[in-house]
């Protein structure tokens, strides 16, 4: 069997790659266990050096790399470029401030000296999608080995070619064959990678189907896993916010990556003084976006991914509809090559139908009234999900206060949710458990050793 690489914005294949056998996979994995041994007892400053070496090739690549992630999976290709961009920036972060993420910590007990270590695990496995292909992974692979892990990545199937130019991107800067390796398999060909001996823990994004049957497996075996799951994210506009600008953050809050984002903002939970003036200014922005071939780069909203997602978005928005969402624009799947759906909003929309319940894969957005905070908060907590908020207020000290009421990962306030190397990022709920970035996505793969001497 063989991989495909569909472009989303005509629907034609255009590159096909060769699918690794169990047996090619597992010789992978043995490689990359070997490798482990002597990876591990590399200084700091030797992997940071390399680490910043792959952020120089990411910036001098970035043309070539966003054009592949715009062919395979839809991402305009301005957006694909800043992902590269944003790759490079956390292979920088974590080569200036991973040494000291895991330096050792001293503790004050009973012994003559006790301490905190933090020792590299082994080979981390990694399963990846498609919708940010390049971030996902790097945002995993950054610290993993520069904590002295070892790397193999399950790629979303739609997009082999960015598994591969990523594992070329760690050659060509110089890591040792078996640091990072991209695994040409399937889905159903994960879990005997899991049970690997080798394979010390995994990290997943993905949906929340997959991510249970990650956990379940790791579960079986004892190993740890950390998972970033699905999203509904709520987009609170309270009765003193700057209106304009929530709206023009709350467009590109939607429809960034084609609406395609576990961290988009999708539940609209607008105040009723404000609800009317909020409305008629976001449907007129979402109204004006282009649509488009995702290589032009002229294109505000590309294809979906697949076609299955574009069945899926229409199905909620005629689900909500017939419930009785009002339909404020959109609303239809586009006739031409590709797989596209027209930028929606939808009005009107209430707890119990599928924009309200659902996670959205696309650009379709749903405002919900709200009479007051209270309201808001209780809306925003009913969702299964709780992976990010945003919140719009003028007051500051409000929306602090607002934050600990959410049950989410991360809040924002006066700003689109989004993930940043500096800070954790992950969920709650059915959004996942663990966390990436920041300090705590490094010490999430090491085994934070006690030392007491006496």
């Amino acid at each position: 069997m063989s991989l495909h690489a569909i472009d989303p914005s005509t629907g034609e294949t255009f590159q096909t790659y060769a699918r690794h056998s169990d047996a090619e996979a597992e010789a992978l994995v043995d490689t990359a266990q070997e490798r482990f041994l002597s990876w591990r007892n590399r200084t700091y400053q030797e992997r940071a050096s390399l680490l910043r070496g792959v952020g120089t090739l990411l910036r001098a690549q970035k043309a070539e790399l966003a054009e592949l992630m715009a062919r395979e999976m839809g991402k305009p290709v301005a957006q694909a470029a800043a992902e590269a961009e944003k790759c490079a920036w956390v292979c920088e972060h974590y080569a200036e401030h991973g040494e000291a993420y895991l330096a050792p910590r001293d503790v004050e007990t009973s012994a003559l000296h006790s301490f905190v270590r933090y020792d590299p695990l082994g080979v981390i496995l990694a399963v990846m999608p498609w919708n940010f292909p390049f971030w996902q992974v790097f945002r995993f692979a950054a610290p993993c080995l520069l904590a002295g892990n070892v790397g193999v990545l399950k790629h979303a199937s739609n997009v082999p070619g960015c598994g591969l130019a990523i594992e070329r991107l760690f050659r060509e800067a110089g890591f040792p064959e078996g640091c990072f390796s991209t695994l040409m398999i399937g889905a159903a060909q994960v879990e005997k990678v899991i049970r690997h001996p080798a394979v010390k823990a995994c990290a997943l994004t993905g949906s929340e189907a997959a991510g249970s049957q990650v956990a379940a497996t790791a579960g079986s075996q004892i190993k740890k896993c950390v998972l970033e799951l699905g999203g509904s994210d709520p987009f609170i506009v309270l009765e003193d916010a700057d209106v304009a600008r929530a709206v023009e953050v709350g467009i590109k809050a939607r429809c960034l990556n084609n609406g395609q984002s576990c961290i988009a903002a999708k539940r609209f939970l607008v105040h009723t003084a404000v609800l009317e003036e909020f409305t008629a200014a976001f449907v007129a922005g979402v109204e004006a976006l282009q649509v488009g071939n995702a290589l032009d780069p002229e294109t505000n909203i590309g294809p979906l991914a697949r076609p299955d997602l574009v069945d899926d978005l229409e199905r909620q928005v005629q689900g909500s509809v017939q419930a009785g969402a009002r339909l404020l624009c959109g609303g239809q799947r586009l006739e031409r090559a590709g797989f596209f759906y027209q930028p929606t909003v939808l009005g009107d929309v209430r707890p119990g139908m599928p924009a309200a319940d659902q996670e959205t894969f696309g650009p379709l957005a749903a405002i919900i009234r709200v009479e007051d905070e209270d309201e808001a908060i209780a809306l925003a907590n009913s969702s299964p999900y709780g992976l990010g908020a945003s919140v719009w207020t003028r007051d500051r000290e409000r929306g602090k206060r607002l934050a600990a009421r959410i049950e989410a990962g991360c809040v924002f306030v006066n700003e689109m949710v989004k993930s940043d190397p500096r800070v954790p990022f992950g969920g709650v709920k059915l959004s996942g458990f663990g966390r990436e970035l920041g300090r705590p996505g490094i010490l999430e793969f090491v085994n934070s050793k006690t030392v007491w001497v006496m």
